[in-house]
């Protein structure tokens, strides 16, 4: 009897041991910003979705899941020392994959074509493309199965730098020929994350790829961001109807709100309702002419700032680099209304309105339907390269 009641004691013991070693397993293998990458292992269209870390030796961390090449959270130094998480998101892959219930382009790699193209359809020559409508009459992000919701391949992935790949079939949403896109993240030691996309397609084709980070550079998405201050280096900026389509103008920003040449506070902006810009967007949801672009060589200069995003209140400095002509300045005007109030983003966190703002690298939008603007078409034999960076710091 002793014996069976040592044995218990020891199966029990035993228990007990592998309980805590597998707790502090689970705890241990928790990423700088809280995320268990356990709950990102899925299956998705038949396809494995994981979460991969990348690390800088200077520090900084960037999770990102192969499911839409989602960017899930950026963790950089404030001006204290400590560690901030800057960006919105989700903290499993089942919210990201569930369009209905919680929609979101949260850190999504966007392909094919990012933001909105008129009436779902363009031209190239005298054939005629109608697109899969998923805003109203227009097409956005490449539609409702656009690459934000498809599972990348792993092609390449070491302790700083993710590389995806994407095959998209001729006819994907309405959009011609066979394109096969790699995304790749890499990381810096000096608070850098680089992006490139490169693509190339059976069939001449439109394309136009960003990131659609929502940045929040308090590292507080509880409460609203529009104490952040925004610098965009661009003269001019493409209005858009009640639609966000581009009306085909070129306008100035001198003496409107969008004259961001001299950074200022979002709280100076998104409320102006005088604006009708801003009126009808309930804030900025517009692309910027970028300055860093020359026009008459179709050619983006991505060694210059072409915009910033500052918090006064963390020290955190954001700046952004591109070759791309545009970038769109959406500042979370859908974030917390309606039912979006209710849906619990990353670790639990409610978002208000104006919690954020995305600066994506872009064409302008609806380029297919403007063949005045630079050129989002690609040919067969020719190769699409874009390129953006986002580098951290503090002042």
């Amino acid at each position: 009897m002793k014996r069976i009641i040592r044995n218990a004691f020891a199966c029990l013991s035993a228990v007990a041991l592998l309980v805590a070693c597998n707790s502090q397993k689970q705890e241990a293998e928790l990423t700088a910003s809280g995320l268990n990458p356990a709950d990102f292992e899925s299956t998705i269209n038949g396809k494995q979705t994981a979460l991969y870390t990348l690390r800088s030796n200077g520090g900084m961390e960037v999770c990102i899941t192969n499911f839409g090449g989602r960017v899930v959270s950026i963790m950089v130094p404030d001006r204290d020392g400590n560690m901030k998480d800057v960006v919105l998101g989700y903290d499993n892959v089942a919210q990201y994959a569930d369009s209905e219930n919680s929609p979101s382009d949260y850190g999504a790699s966007i392909g094919r074509y990012a933001n909105r193209i008129s009436k779902h359809s363009f031209q190239i020559g005298d054939e005629n493309y109608e697109l899969v409508a998923n805003d109203g009459d227009n097409c956005l992000h490449g539609g409702p199965t656009g690459w934000q919701y498809q599972v990348y391949e792993v092609v390449d992935y070491t302790g700083a730098s993710l590389t995806l790949k994407m095959v998209s079939p001729d006819g994907d949403n309405g959009f011609p020929g066979e394109v096969t896109a790699y995304t790749t993240y890499r990381l810096t030691d000096d608070y850098t994350l680089d992006i490139t996309w490169e693509a190339t397609t059976t069939k001449e084709t439109v394309i136009n790829q960003t990131n659609h980070c929502y940045f929040n550079l308090n590292g507080d998405p509880s409460r609203v961001g529009t104490n952040m201050e925004l610098f965009v280096d661009a003269d001019n900026f493409t209005p858009s109807d009640t639609k966000y389509i581009p009306t085909g103008e070129i306008a100035s920003v001198e003496g409107t709100p969008f004259d961001f040449r001299t950074p200022k506070a979002l709280s100076e902006v998104v409320n102006d309702t005088t604006f009708e810009q801003i009126k009808n967007a309930t804030g900025v949801d517009h692309n910027f002419c970028l300055n860093t672009y020359d026009l008459a060589t179709c050619n983006g200069d991505d060694t210059k700032v072409c915009a910033s995003l500052y918090s006064p209140e963390t020290g955190i400095l954001l700046e952004v680099f591109t070759n791309e002509p545009g970038i769109q300045v959406y500042t979370g005007n859908f974030q917390g209304v309606g039912r979006d109030a209710d849906i619990e983003r990353k670790h639990g966190v409610k978002y208000p309105k104006h919690v954020s703002v995305c600066l994506e690298s872009q064409k302008y939008p609806d380029t297919p339907n403007h063949p005045e603007w630079p050129s989002a078409n690609l040919k067969p034999g020719e190769k699409y390269y874009s390129h953006c960076v986002y580098k951290f710091s503090v002042k």
